[in-house]
């Protein structure tokens, strides 16, 4: 399986992106699939989570309100919608994915990072003041 994200760039504080993430090359099934961030200097981060399944969904506290994480209908891309971005959400954006069986529920151990299986190379986000 291959991820790709993409919709990154340079916007001003305050603006709004939307990044992408599709997954390919899989043979059959729903995923569930994550958002994560790293600045330079810092450990990477939690964003956002979804299962394809239900739809469920796992936010990192300090993220919820301004991101928003969605699926498509095949259920292997993702989306994060971001608002209102800061100079402190400049970072590389990455995604992760791996494949669920049905009634696949978003949880923590997801949100965190410890069960996909296929990463992203990830896209630069980079917001001026």
């Amino acid at each position: 399986v291959q991820l790709q994200a993409s919709g990154g760039g340079l916007v001003r504080s305050g603006d709004s992106l939307r990044l992408s993430c599709a997954a390919s090359g899989g043979t059959f099934g729903g995923y569930a699939m994550g958002w994560f961030r790293q600045a330079p200097g810092k450990e990477r981060e939690a964003i956002s989570c979804i299962s394809s399944d239900d739809g469920s969904t796992y936010y990192s506290d300090s993220l919820k309100g301004r991101f928003t994480i969605s699926s498509d209908n095949a259920g292997d891309t993702v989306y994060l919608q971001m608002n209102s971005l800061k100079p402190e959400d400049t970072a590389i954006y990455y995604c992760a994915a791996r494949y669920i069986a049905p009634g696949f529920v978003a949880h923590r151990r997801l949100f965190e990072g410890y069960e996909y299986d296929y990463w992203g190379q990830g896209t630069q986000v980079t917001v001026s003041s």
